[in-house]
């Protein structure tokens, strides 16, 4: 949303509904501290990963990221999702296990990445602790649970939270709809660790999105160095929280991008991407997994992996113990 960048007029009009927004907030949460309204445990220690503002900010990343280090460090995560953009995250949906041969338009886009990265099983549904429960009849061996999103889902207690912010910041400091803001920035200091992603207004734990190679998307096996693209003409694809952050990605790589910004979450059709020349159509990964069905020949994604600050990766080691001894 434009108006979300600045306090412009649209912002001031739309302020007092932020304001009734912010009392819901306000209320919502304190219900949840006096117990009106019930927490429910998942049994196993669970890490929210999560955030403040509208749209995507880095979160999955970073969950595959978690999931990855503690399978490293002998832990069995779980990854439970909402499954945004599919049917699975309607009000009353059923939980649905997401995995590489799944559709997104069932259970979304990021969880069958998160299924296909991580190798973690993957569950979504609009209320987490049901998806958490589910999980854990399935896969009883799981011993901790990473939800991706979920900062203000309170209906399911958590042990770490975890809240991320990208170089957007926090656009007009207005809550929704007159800005990005799901809660109020002091939110951040209940939080037990901040991870930022190229914003140097916060203190918190770095992360970086790092990737070197494109794949094509018919063909996983043809994998080339984003540099032998260099000089080149791409059409850059990114319907994600921040598009323009993943065609500077590609402009540092030497590509000269054309970019075709697209709302988060966007059910691509195959004319979406129909630009009348055989240039090579760039996507991310969260993309790619909505347009495999109708890809094309000069179709590549970008895949990225969250590079985290060590002394954050120690900390979540030693919180996690800590939940579990507890």
């Amino acid at each position: 949303m434009k108006h979300w960048v600045r306090r412009g007029a649209v912002a001031w009009l739309l302020w007092p509904a932020s304001l009734l927004f912010g009392a819901v907030v306000f209320f919502r949460r304190l219900f949840f501290k006096l117990r009106i309204f019930k927490s429910h445990n998942a049994g196993i220690p669970v890490i929210v990963v999560g955030n403040l503002t509208a749209g995507g900010s880095g979160k999955t990343p970073l969950v595959l990221r978690i999931a990855e280090l503690l399978r490293h460090h002998k832990w069995k995560p779980g990854i439970v999702s909402r499954g945004h953009g599919g049917a699975a995250a309607a009000k009353g949906g059923a939980p649905r296990e997401a995995n590489i041969a799944s559709d997104p338009a069932e259970v979304g886009d990021e969880p069958i990445l998160l299924a296909r990265r991580s190798g973690c099983p993957v569950w979504v549904a609009p209320e987490r602790i049901t998806a958490c429960r589910v999980l854990r009849e399935q896969h009883p061996e799981c011993d901790v649970i990473v939800t991706d999103d979920g900062l203000q889902h309170y209906a399911l207690a958590r042990d770490i939270e975890i809240c991320v912010v990208d170089g957007r910041g926090f656009g007009n400091g207005f809550l929704l709809p007159a800005g990005p803001l799901r809660e109020p920035r002091s939110r951040l200091s209940s939080v037990d660790a901040v991870v930022t992603h190229e914003c140097a207004e916060v203190k918190g734990y770095g992360m970086k999105l790092q990737g070197e190679n494109l794949v094509r998307i018919i063909d996983a096996h043809d994998v080339r160095p984003v540099k032998s693209f260099a000089g080149q003409k791409v059409h850059a694809v990114a319907g994600i929280g921040d598009p323009k952050r993943f065609f500077l990605q590609l402009a540092r790589f030497g590509l000269k991008p054309v970019p075709h910004p697209f709302p988060d979450h966007h059910r691509f059709r195959a004319e979406d991407l129909d630009y009348g020349d055989e240039a090579p159509v760039v996507m991310t990964e969260k993309d790619a997994v909505k347009c495999k069905r109708f890809a094309k020949a000069n179709f590549w994604v970008f895949p990225v992996s969250a590079s985290l600050d060590p002394a954050f990766e120690r900390w979540l080691l030693e919180k996690l113990s800590g939940s579990k001894a507890a």
